[in-house]
């Protein structure tokens, strides 16, 4: 079974649990790391995800996939936090950003630039505004690679 069809059926059989529990489902990746393969669930929830938290998430999803069996592979699951500088996935991560610093990298060069850390302004008509020291970027949704909450000291 394809890597998107396993994060697909996961994401499916967890989310009725998530929101009983008012935990947000972050992000779920698959993926091989030399010969294991790892299941990683990342979960978050308003003032924090503790360890009790992860335990809860981990044993009922562990359940459901005894149950269903989706995945033929042997795998290791793990269930965290997405960490102070969480990944920005979903558009709807991005809008509840808005105003904290972040780190963006776009596929291809704007002003110059692949990379973007700084403060963010605004997410209006997918379109990003960072500040970036003094200057404002503008950056189109479409154009981001990837994104995620940053620490800037």
């Amino acid at each position: 079974m394809s890597t998107p069809k396993i994060k697909s059926i996961v994401e499916e059989m967890i989310q009725p649990f998530m929101e009983e529990h008012d935990f947000e489902l972050v992000d779920v990746e698959y993926v091989k790391e030399g010969k294991n393969w790892f299941l990683r669930i990342y979960v978050d929830k308003e003032g924090g995800i503790d360890i009790d938290d992860c335990g809860l998430v981990s044993e009922y999803l562990s359940l459901q996939l005894d149950q269903n069996d989706p995945i033929t592979d042997v795998y290791f699951l793990e269930v965290s936090s997405p960490g102070a500088e969480r990944p920005l996935k979903k558009s709807a991560d991005v809008v509840k950003a808005v105003g904290k610093d972040v780190l963006v990298t776009v596929y291809e060069a704007l002003d110059g630039l692949k990379e973007f850390e700084g403060r963010l302004l605004s997410f209006e008509d997918d379109v990003l505004v960072i500040e970036v020291g003094k200057k404002q970027h503008q950056i189109p949704y479409e154009k981001v690679a990837s994104a995620r909450l940053a620490i800037i000291f």
